[in-house]
């Protein structure tokens, strides 16, 4: 196996020139929403032993979103829970359009194709005020379903979440129970376009180390340029930056040989990666990643209760019926995302995929575990997280 090359990355903060110009909300809500994305992600991969992608910044858009209808102890705890604690809930939607509106511009509101909605049950009205708060403050939907026809409401679902991410998300729901009250659905489509990008004249199968017994053939990129790496020597994790021609960035975090994934996962918090930050350094390097192509669909009722928001599922929970009078619980949370990591450029001149250098750098071949972080750079904001376990699985 190749051996570790110590690095040195950055995610969540901005740099000294560019922090300045950012919106001190916006900044406070970014912050806010990576540490939900850490507390869910580890959630959801202490639960598995499989490949993991979580679509972070649209779950955070339809919790949000349905905060807008919740009171007392259920708000409370959606606050608390999704990291916003503090905040005024009546000044939120507008806070999030605010950094929907920064994230989500140029060429990245073409690559990232996601969606919201928020769909309780035929019986509870949804208001035409509540309809238009979520699709101009957090770029959603809210409409009625009729859950007793549990055929009908999966394929208005699935249809709904096809024509939001261009088909490449199928079946979001594959089961409903027609005693649903409400629903929050939440989906997204990412194709990433590193910048430089990877050369697929260069691309050759590679082994890949699922375990110390099971080793997988996958195709292995290749690119050799100058990359921001960086090392902590206690958790003993390297960390790769690969940024992207629409103004995203993947953070790749590599374990030590000898240190197991769920290790570092454990680590993962908006404050460490932090830390990691203040260690970027740019040097030339090889880097090898493998081809791959994820495609993860999660109920993540048990999953958000474990965060402890719990309220908003029982009968007692406190909604409005999205117009004023008492409205239903929290039935389930779906969310279905794909990403496919590969050779794509949006530059159809580059040719490149090795750069010389008069000596040759160390080589940095991602044949083991990862876990991964795709973040919008100029505001930091985090909008998938995931690990590979296996890259020939999805």
């Amino acid at each position: 196996m190749t051996p570790f090359v110590p690095l040195s990355v950055g995610l969540f903060l901005l740099s000294l020139a560019s922090s300045e110009t950012v919106d001190p909300s916006v900044e406070d809500l970014t912050n806010r929403n990576a540490d939900f994305a850490a507390r869910l992600y580890r959630a959801v991969s202490s639960r598995t032993d499989e490949n993991v992608f979580l679509s972070v910044f649209t779950l955070s858009a339809g919790l949000s979103a349905l905060l807008n209808v919740t009171s007392g102890q259920t708000q409370d705890q959606l606050l608390q829970g999704l990291s916003l604690t503090g905040l005024d809930p009546q000044t939120l939607p507008d806070l999030f359009q605010n950094l929907r509106t920064v994230v989500l511009q140029g060429s990245l509101a073409m690559n990232l194709k996601q969606g919201v909605a928020v769909l309780p049950s035929r019986g509870f009205q949804v208001s035409s005020s509540y309809l238009e708060l979520v699709q101009t403050k957090f770029g959603g939907n809210a409409q009625t379903l009729a859950y007793t026809v549990p055929q009908e409401a999966m394929d208005t679902i699935n249809r709904w979440a096809q024509d939001q991410t261009g088909d490449q998300v199928q079946e979001l729901v594959t089961n409903l129970d027609p005693q649903t009250q409400l629903l929050l659905a939440t989906t997204a489509y990412y194709q990433t376009r590193f910048s430089p990008s990877f050369n697929s004249s260069f691309t050759q199968d590679e082994r890949f180390y699922v375990d110390r017994y099971h080793v997988v053939m996958v195709p292995m990129m290749f690119r050799a340029d100058k990359y921001f790496l960086a090392y902590d020597r206690l958790v003993k994790v390297g960390v790769l930056k690969l940024p992207m021609a629409d103004g995203a960035a993947m953070l790749v975090l590599l374990p030590d040989e000898d240190v197991d994934i769920t290790t570092i996962e454990e680590e993962v918090t908006a404050e460490k990666i932090q830390a990691w930050i203040r260690q970027l350094k740019k040097t030339k390097l090889e880097v090898q990643l493998p081809r791959f192509l994820l495609e993860r669909a999660y109920s993540l009722r048990n999953v958000l209760q474990a965060l402890d928001i719990t309220q908003v599922f029982q009968d007692d929970a406190d909604i409005s019926n999205m117009g004023g009078a008492k409205g239903p619980k929290l039935t389930q949370v779906n969310q279905k995302s794909v990403v496919s990591v590969d050779e794509s450029s949006n530059d159809i001149t580059t040719g490149g995929g090795v750069s010389v250098f008069s000596t040759l750098p160390p080589r940095l071949t991602i044949n083991r575990p990862f876990i991964f972080i795709i973040y919008q750079q100029s505001t930091v904001s985090v909008l998938f997280m995931g690990r590979v376990i296996d890259p020939t699985k999805k």
